[in-house]
């Protein structure tokens, strides 16, 4: 995983979400497919990915999926 368009492909092969990449920047409250299960499944598919953990209460923090990215990895 190199990019927040590798997070958005991940989403959307493990959650069963239709996100594009223009949606890395929309506020997660704008996109209709998305929760707060969403986001605590994609911590530990994020966490396998990197094969690292990942610092939760900075993804918690994040209000879209580019900071999710960002979050990600930072840690």
């Amino acid at each position: 995983m190199h990019t927040v368009v590798d997070l958005i492909s991940l989403a959307n092969e493990h959650l069963g979400t239709d996100l594009e990449p223009a949606d890395a920047a929309r506020e997660l409250t704008e996109l209709p497919c998305w929760d707060s299960v969403h986001l605590l499944r994609l911590v530990g598919l994020l966490e396998q990915e990197l094969g690292r953990p990942v610092a939760v209460a900075e993804m918690l923090q994040a209000r879209s999926l580019s900071e999710i990215w960002t979050a990600a990895v930072a840690t």
